[in-house]
């Protein structure tokens, strides 16, 4: 059974930091291209940042210089680490696995990050 468990959100102040894990088991980790993807009532999920199984990594206009991805393959986990945060980041944040080989796809259930003072 595949299962990706997103932990790490909660609540921060503008300009603070947060570090979310994205823990996958039933997976072989090296064979999926890994992303965060975030999502806010209303509106379409959209892609934050992707990072291929070859450590290639690109990110969205808006968190470049400020999000970090990262993947441990021995462990099965990857991170999100996250610093000046504005409350336009504010999102429920999933965990996404993509299969290299086919169009296969996984989701995690998300984790709340909200931004606020």
């Amino acid at each position: 059974q595949v299962q990706l468990v997103e932990s790490g959100g909660g609540l921060v102040e503008p300009g603070g930091s947060l570090t979310l894990t994205c823990a996958a088991s039933g997976i072989t980790f090296g064979f999926f291209n890994m992303a965060w993807y975030r999502q806010v009532p209303g509106k379409q999920r959209e892609s934050v940042a992707r990072l291929s199984g070859g450590g290639i990594a690109d990110y969205i206009e808006d968190v470049k210089g400020r999000f970090t991805i990262s993947r441990d393959d021995a462990s099965n986990m990857m991170y999100l680490r996250m610093t000046d945060l504005e409350t336009r980041d504010t999102a429920n944040y999933y965990c996404n696995a993509a299969s290299i080989f086919s169009a296969t796809n996984y989701w995690g259930q998300g984790t709340q990050v909200t931004v606020s003072s």
